[in-house]
């Protein structure tokens, strides 16, 4: 009895190719450059430089003049970030009480920072406690984290 070493091989050519469509990429080269240029300046929510600003905002001092401006734009940097994260996914929807929240944040990021100190203190507080209870909400609905 003889065995055979070589074993039958099957015909491997394929009987009709196929036509694959060619692979294009789903941006051009200045829609990479643009994820990249918002990828490299990205930086991530710091909730605790938020719950900073809070409290030197709405504390027992009112914020001194001269730092009034730069912590009014802040605020209004805060509230667009937390009304982002609010309205991101579309399957989770914001609450009623997050779109009031955000509504009231952008119309006073449209209002200007009066000259007079009580009356920006006055703005920069309000701005301060829609983007706390904002914060909170968003706390609440776990999308965001505590400050551990």
């Amino acid at each position: 009895m003889t065995i055979s070493l070589t074993a039958p091989v099957r015909d491997r050519r394929v009987a009709s190719p196929r036509a694959v469509p060619k692979w294009t990429p789903p941006l051009d080269e200045d829609g990479l450059r643009h994820v990249l240029e918002r990828i490299t300046a990205w930086s991530p929510l710091d909730v605790e430089a938020i719950f900073d600003d809070l409290d030197t905002t709405i504390g027992n001092q009112p914020p001194p003049e001269a730092t009034i401006p730069a912590l009014v734009e802040r605020l209004c940097s805060h509230l667009k970030r937390l009304s982002a994260i609010a309205v991101a996914d579309h399957t989770f929807p914001p609450t009623d009480e997050m779109a009031q929240l955000i509504e009231r944040g952008r119309l006073m990021q449209d209002a200007r920072l009066p000259a007079d100190h009580q009356q920006a203190v006055g703005m920069a507080r309000r701005m301060a406690f829609v983007t706390s209870d904002l914060v909170e909400e968003l706390i609440e609905a776990r999308y965001i984290k505590d400050v551990a």
